[in-house]
């Protein structure tokens, strides 16, 4: 019975309390509700101009950005033509180096041939000269003992054989170290071949093209090696032509700058390699336009 009465004394200030609650929620939303109708056009009022400026910002930047690449696009553009003409001299004088290279091995195997020739024919020579010494000795050993059996007759044939042989047989080269050897010793005893040269003079022209023949070949090897070097600067600049062509793919500008930056060092690179490499003997570019 107590609970019941507590019920029913409590029960209306709890009531009165809630609807108190209530009347005043009305009161704070009017009084709320006038402040945010006038914050709202103040809001309605900034955005726009806010949103103007963003829009303009963005504008510019876009413009910014498209001239950035549009230059890129020239700078691409650019270069594409240069490495193309590049790549082209390369690969044409390298052409050249290689057509230098077989003519100069070609040259060098006839010298080559010529002067194996020569040392050949001068070794006969040398040979059959040594054999003309040894008959001219001969004779001078039996003068010598005509001489001695006083049979003059018999040294007057000799001689008359000796100087038949010197005059018909004996080259000016030989006769002339033979005179020098008789004026060192009449008796024949010195040799004409110890003459300072003499072997050697058999061979001069031999040494001459198989010396000529090495340097061919030397040349040849050169325009080898200048061949290869130039072909490994069309590689670069392949390379290069690679690069400058993707570019585009990239979306990003730093990525494509990048790429870009990476093209113009190895076209450098290989322009300055490229300038190291001698160009090929003889080489004059004008005298492909005369006639």
């Amino acid at each position: 019975m107590e609970s019941n009465n507590i019920k029913d004394n409590t029960n209306p200030e709890m009531e009165n309390m809630e609807m108190e609650m209530k009347d005043t929620e009305p009161e704070l939303q009017d009084k709320k509700n006038p402040e945010m109708e006038q914050k709202d056009p103040e809001m309605e009022q900034k955005d726009p101009e806010m949103e103007q400026k963003e829009l303009d910002k963005k504008a510019e930047e876009q413009a910014l950005l498209e001239k950035k690449e549009n230059r890129l696009e020239i700078w691409i553009a650019i270069l594409l033509g240069i490495t193309a003409l590049l790549v082209a001299w390369a690969t044409w004088i390298g052409s050249l180096h290689g057509g230098n290279q077989a003519t100069n091995y070609t040259m060098s195997n006839n010298y080559a041939s010529e002067g194996n020739a020569e040392y050949n024919a001068g070794s006969q020579s040398l040979i059959q000269d040594m054999m003309i010494w040894n008959t001219i000795q001969d004779y001078m050993f039996e003068e010598a003992v005509a001489v001695y059996n006083q049979d003059e007759g018999e040294a007057q044939l000799i001689q008359e054989k000796v100087e038949n042989l010197l005059q018909n047989n004996c080259s000016e080269q030989l006769l002339d170290a033979i005179n020098w050897a008789f004026e060192q010793d009449s008796t024949g005893a010195v040799s004409p071949f110890l003459k300072e040269g003499m072997v050697d003079s058999y061979f001069t022209k031999a040494n001459e093209l198989l010396t000529e023949s090495q340097v061919l070949l030397e040349e040849g090897k050169n325009d080898n090696r200048s061949g290869d070097r130039y072909g490994l600067v069309t590689v670069i600049y392949s390379l290069v032509l690679f690069l400058l062509g993707i570019v585009g793919i990239f979306k990003r500008l730093p990525n494509r700058r990048l790429v870009f930056y990476i093209s113009i060092g190895l076209l450098v690179l290989g322009t300055i390699f490229m300038l190291t490499i001698p160009m090929p003997t003889g080489f004059n570019f004008f005298d492909y336009f005369k006639s």
